[in-house]
C-alpha cells in the first residue's frame, strides 16, 4: 500500500458519496489538504452520484453502502457497468475504482459491493493515514482490504455464496498449474511475500503470477480474485 504522495506529479481525482453531509466534509478537509488529492464532487445517494459521474472524471470514489434512494451496492453495480465516457475521458479510464464505506467491520452490504466490482472496503472511522493511504493504492491499481480481513470477510458471509451447484467459471481453465496455486495462496490471505517463501520463488516471480492471473480472469484486483477462488470451490472458507 502506498505511504506517500505520488511523486509523478499525478493528482487523484476523488467523488465523496455518503449521505452524512458531516462526514463528507471531514473527509474533504482531509483529501484537500494533500498535494495530490483533490475533490471534485459529492453527492448524498447513488442516484445522485451516477448523475455526477457522468459529468465530472474522478480516479477513486468514496463511497457510502447504506444510503437512500440507491444504496452503494447498486451504486457501484451500475457505475462499474456503464461504459460512458465524462467529456476529456478516455474509454480505458471511463470507470474509477470504488472504495465501500461501511460502519461496521464484516457488513454484508460491503460483501455485495465487492463482489459487484468495488476494490476493498474502509470503516468510516478510518484514521487519515490509512484512508490516504487506501485511496493512493486503489488509484495504483491495488486492492485495500488486508488479506487476512478479507479471508474472515468472506468466511463469515460464506453462505451467501453461489452453492456447488453453480457452474464453475471456465476462466479458470486459463491457468496454469502454478497460476492455480498462487491463487489459491492469495485467497488464504498470504501476501506476495510469504507466497514467495512458501514456494520458494521470488516475490517478483509471484508478482507477475498475480498480474497474470488478474489478466486472465478479467478481474480488477486481488479482492475479486479472493472471491473467486472462494465461488469456484478453489479455496473453502474456515479455518487455514
Amino acid at each position: 500500500m502506498a505511504d506517500g504522495p505520488a511523486r509523478d506529479g499525478t493528482m487523484i481525482r476523488v467523488v465523496l458519496v455518503d449521505d452524512q453531509e458531516l462526514l463528507r466534509t471531514g473527509f474533504r478537509m482531509i483529501l484537500d489538504a494533500q498535494q495530490d488529492m483533490e475533490v471534485v464532487g459529492e453527492a448524498g445517494d447513488g442516484v445522485t452520484a451516477l448523475e455526477l459521474l457522468e459529468q465530472v472524471k474522478a480516479d477513486v470514489v468514496l463511497m457510502d453502502v447504506r444510503m437512500p434512494a440507491l444504496d452503494g451496492v447498486e451504486t457501484t453495480r451500475r457505475l462499474l457497468g456503464s461504459r460512458s465516457v465524462p467529456d476529456g475521458g478516455n474509454p480505458g479510464d471511463a470507470r474509477p475504482k470504488i472504495l465501500i464505506l461501511t460502519t461496521f467491520d464484516l457488513d454484508e452490504y460491503a460483501f455485495a459491493a465487492i463482489k459487484a466490482g468495488a476494490s476493498g472496503f474502509l470503516l468510516k472511522d478510518v484514521p487519515p493515514t490509512e484512508l490516504l493511504s487506501a485511496i493512493r493504492a486503489v488509484h495504483s491499481g491495488d486492492a485495500v482490504v488486508a488479506p487476512s480481513t478479507t479471508r474472515r470477510l468472506l468466511d463469515r458471509f460464506a453462505p451467501l455464496l453461489p452453492s456447488s451447484a453453480a457452474p464453475t467459471p471456465p476462466t479458470l481453465s486459463a491457468l496454469t498449474e502454478r497460476e492455480r496455486e498462487v491463487l489459491g495462496l492469495v485467497a488464504q490471505g498470504l501476501s506476495n511475500s510469504e507466497i514467495a517463501a512458501r514456494l520458494v520463488l521470488s516475490e517478483a516471480t509471484v508478482k507477475t503470477h498475480v498480474g497474470r492471473i488478474l489478466m486472465k480472469l478479467e478481474l480488477r484486483d486481488r479482492v475479486q480474485a479472493v472471491v473467486l477462488a472462494y465461488e469456484s470451490g478453489l479455496v473453502r472458507p474456515g479455518p487455514h
